[in-house]
């Protein structure tokens, strides 16, 4: 097996590097090859096509091959940026945040338009009680119904959706059983759909697509609340991805990708699937509410 075939092997399985493998190294033959990923918030099949398209994209434009590696949950993706298996991740707030306190220097480069003001939305069943809300306050309207979140590492799907419950007076001892984590925004609205909790909450752009889509029932399902914005997903690399590829290339990287603007059908794909109208420059400054919430609910150490 070579190198790089043990690196991918081994983050696929959330695992540690293959005994005397540095990490994402150069492939036989080949310089080194950039590995990227993202956190697994929605259909498996669609991020494979989004992130190969990507990975063609920054490979034309970088001049260096790209192998977009997925990872099995959002922990994964945290663990192999860490231990450098991963260069470059398309992270959510709290999973970006917990990333970069992990390996001091990384950076983040860019997010979304979309990123800078991002929403969650709470969902409900149609035949169930619960009727739309205002403002926050109205999710008290919640005490004593089941309730799914998605990944545990979610921001939108669990770290803020969860904070503005907080907000309203609403904690996890008030809703019915103990709060479900169905791993995926996708799974979240399905959940809610065919029943099984009275009510959920998601990641707003997952949800407006997949109702443009008409891939979730709203004769069953809807939406009842959409949250206050806050700054979620963002690319981070590595910091040392410099000495692998040459000075300047994490500009570079950020160039690229602020230089994406659907000039061609390529471009047009990516931030279509990314849900976007561009990328924007971000900072480590931008996620620091997020750090604060992560803190105060145990999930940053």
């Amino acid at each position: 097996m070579s190198a790089i075939a043990a690196t991918l092997a081994t983050v696929l399985l959330g695992c540690g590097p293959a005994p005397g493998d540095p990490g994402a190294s150069a492939a036989e033959g080949t310089g080194p090859v950039l590995t990227i990923s993202a956190i697994p918030d929605q259909d498996p099949d669609k991020l494979q096509r989004l992130y190969a398209t990507v990975s063609d994209h920054l490979s034309a434009e970088l001049g260096v091959e790209v192998r977009y590696v997925p990872v099995t949950d959002y922990a994964a993706s945290v663990t192999a940026f860490r231990r450098g298996d991963l260069q470059l991740v398309f992270f959510g707030g709290l999973t970006g945040v917990q990333a970069r306190a992990q390996v001091p220097g990384a950076v983040p480069i860019a997010q979304r338009d979309i990123d800078a003001e991002f929403r969650s939305v709470f969902v409900a069943r149609v035949d169930g009680d619960l009727k739309p809300v205002q403002d926050v306050a109205g999710l008290r309207s919640l005490t004593g119904h089941s309730f799914t979140f998605g990944s545990e590492s979610s921001t939108s799907g669990r770290l803020m959706p969860q904070y503005f419950l907080g907000e309203a007076g609403v904690t996890l001892d008030d809703l019915n059983g103990q709060a479900g984590f169905s791993g995926s925004h996708d799974a979240t609205a399905k959940l809610v759909e065919a029943g099984t909790y009275d009510a959920g909450a998601l990641n707003a752009a997952v949800w407006d697509a997949r109702v443009r889509e008409g891939t979730v029932d709203t004769t069953k399902v809807r939406e009842i609340f959409r949250t206050p914005t806050y700054h979620d997903y963002h690319w981070v690399a590595r910091p040392d991805v410099d000495e692998r590829f040459g000075p300047g290339f994490t500009e570079r990287l950020r160039e690229v990708l602020l230089a994406l603007d659907g000039d061609d059908e390529q471009q047009r794909q990516i931030l279509e699937l990314f849900q976007a109208e561009r990328f924007i420059s971000t900072e480590a400054a931008n996620y620091e509410r997020i750090e604060t919430v992560a803190r105060s609910a145990g999930l940053l150490r």
